[in-house]
């Protein structure tokens, strides 16, 4: 952030050296005693350290650098009598303070500049004499608020006012701050520009299907002028006056006026902590999904009602960290765009997993079960299914749960709060390979001997491989749960190819040298080949199976009664 603009009255000022003397005291003790912030200088040809709230460091760095106050100077001659912090429904902070040469009581107030602006009954122009703040001049100073938060500034006014020698007593004995009749030192408007990637990263949240709304304090106009800078709004959606809404207005609402408007706003300005609460809470009730970004401890109630709370690491203070879910620790909104598609990508690959994982459980237990019961005998053996198991529970995972984040995933729509893990898809899929492994081990099991003319445990060890196999393949299958092509990115995963040789390599060890210990024979060429012809005709079979399409309602809902 960073002081482009400051009006003395109702002129631009654009050379310090031109400010009047009394009103440059006046704007350098506003500042160097009403702020949270500090200055540090570790030696004389040093540069200096600002600390504090963005727009603290914009406020100090600006008066020490161009109007070149000495924090320290004048922080020794005077005393601080009473304090009114910055709240986020005032929107303004006070000092009263005592200047010790004279003992004359002073107040200074500094905020929001419309805030401040209502407080006052005068001004001092561009030569620093006091001028009385009528309608007129009122309205047009609106005016200039108006035009810097439309240049998408940060409006901040200062005033003050020298309490009277007979009120002196009684201000300093209510420790309370005279909130009239004060007179306006001058307007200053801080640019906060959109970080470089902000853009970027809206653009790519929204076009993954997420609508992201901004909650801010400024004022309606700062507000609308930064959302449209950031491409939160568009230049012409607020031509109803539905997108852009003040939190005060929102907060009037009836329950369901906010249940009917909430999908339509895309702004919120000079909202409070209560306000973002209200439209997390609406959000859920709609049943979306609801992320909020936030760095301040009057975040916190938000970043805590919201499904994934995500707090700054770098500005962002304890209380808001320790409520949220993730921290960002560059405190970049274009991080936000990086969680999502990993956190689609994570989702992504537990559904490849859980598609993969049935399909190999379904076939095992329907081919024992279906043999038990007819022939009164296993075709595999528990050491085998072990074995199944723990190479495709195992490796199978791994190579399934590495695949990185693509492009597609932020192609998709956002999956709702009560879309099912496994969807139509990962059914229509599993279901298929299922059904087609039990068809063809099954024809093995009762026919295997005769077809092949191959010995009980020959045909039992051509089972039990083209069951390995057919998983093996089938882990291609899973690569992609809706793309035809499951060979694309193939290349980029290493570690997906040297699992799969990984699992091969143990498969062959298992077949033709663990022969007692996993009660297998060894087989030919011309087997092994059968076993890994059958297994490849799995991936034709989910090309084919890919076109057919699905219903959007979940599969085991038609079960409920």
């Amino acid at each position: 952030m960073k002081v482009t603009k400051y009006w003395l009255g109702k002129e631009p000022v654009e050379d310090s050296s031109s400010i009047d003397t009394h009103v440059l005291k006046l704007i350098q003790q506003g500042v160097a005693l009403n702020t949270t912030g500090s200055i540090y200088r570790a030696t004389s040809g040093s540069e200096f350290e600002f600390s504090g709230s963005p727009t603290e460091k914009a406020i100090l760095s600006w008066a020490v650098l161009e109007l070149g106050m000495d924090m320290e100077a004048i922080k020794q001659n005077y005393s601080i009598l009473h304090v009114e912090a910055f709240n986020s429904e005032k929107k303004r902070s006070g000092v009263l303070m005592r200047k010790k040469a004279d003992n004359k009581i002073h107040v200074h107030w500094k905020g929001a500049a419309e805030m401040i602006l209502a407080m006052c009954s005068s001004y001092y122009d561009a030569s620093g004499s006091i001028k009385c703040l009528d309608d007129g001049e009122r309205m047009t100073f609106e005016q200039i608020i108006e035009g810097m938060a439309a240049s998408s500034l940060r409006c901040i006014a200062f005033a003050h006012k020298q309490i009277p020698e007979e009120e002196q007593e009684i201000s300093e004995g209510r420790q309370k701050l005279k909130e009239d009749s004060l007179t306006l030192i001058g307007l200053v408007g801080i640019k906060d520009p959109c970080r470089p990637g902000v853009r970027k990263a809206v653009e790519d949240c929204q076009y993954a299907g997420v609508n992201v709304r901004m909650i801010t304090g400024d004022n309606v106009f700062t507000a609308r002028a930064i959302a449209t800078e950031c491409g939160i709004l568009r230049p012409d959606q607020d031509m109803n006056g539905e997108a852009v809404v003040e939190g005060e207005v929102f907060r009037n609402y009836t329950p369901e006026e906010r249940m009917e408007k909430v999908d339509k706003i895309r702004v919120m300005a000079r909202s409070s902590p209560f306000d973002k609460l209200l439209m997390v809470q609406c959000l859920k009730q709609k049943g979306h999904v609801v992320a909020v970004t936030g760095d301040g401890t009057n975040d916190a109630p938000a970043l805590k009602e919201a499904d994934i709370g995500l707090s700054m690491g770098i500005q962002g203070t304890e209380v808001a960290k320790e409520s949220s879910d993730i921290i960002i620790l560059d405190d970049n909104f274009a991080s936000v765009a990086t969680v999502l598609k990993w956190g689609r990508c994570v989702y992504n690959n537990i559904q490849k997993f859980i598609q993969f994982q049935l399909t190999v459980n379904v076939a095992a237990l329907v081919i024992n079960f279906v043999a038990a019961v007819s022939a009164g005998e296993v075709p595999l053996t528990a050491v085998q299914l072990l074995w199944v198991n723990l190479i495709m529970d195992t490796l199978g995972a791994l190579a399934l749960a590495t695949e990185k984040p693509t492009k597609e995933l932020m192609e998709k729509p956002p999956v709702g709060r009560t879309e099912p893990l496994i969807s139509n898809i990962m059914w229509r899929n599993l279901l298929a390979q299922a059904l087609y492994q039990i068809a063809i081990l099954l024809t093995l099991q009762f026919k295997g001997e005769s077809i092949f003319g191959v010995s009980e445990e020959v045909n039992d060890t051509l089972i039990f491989n083209t069951f390995v196999l057919c998983q093996v393949f089938n882990e291609f299958n899973a690569r992609k749960l809706e793309k035809k092509n499951v060979f694309k990115g193939l290349h980029k995963n290493k570690l997906f190819l040297g699992i799969i040789g990984i699992t091969i390599i143990l498969q062959v060890v298992m077949v033709e040298f663990l022969k007692k210990f996993a009660n297998t024979e060894r087989l030919n060429w011309g087997q092994w080949g059968v076993c890994i012809g059958i297994a490849a005709a799995s991936w034709p079979i989910g090309w084919v199976v890919k076109s057919i399409p699905v219903s959007e309602k979940p599969f085991l809902s038609y079960l409920k009664w």
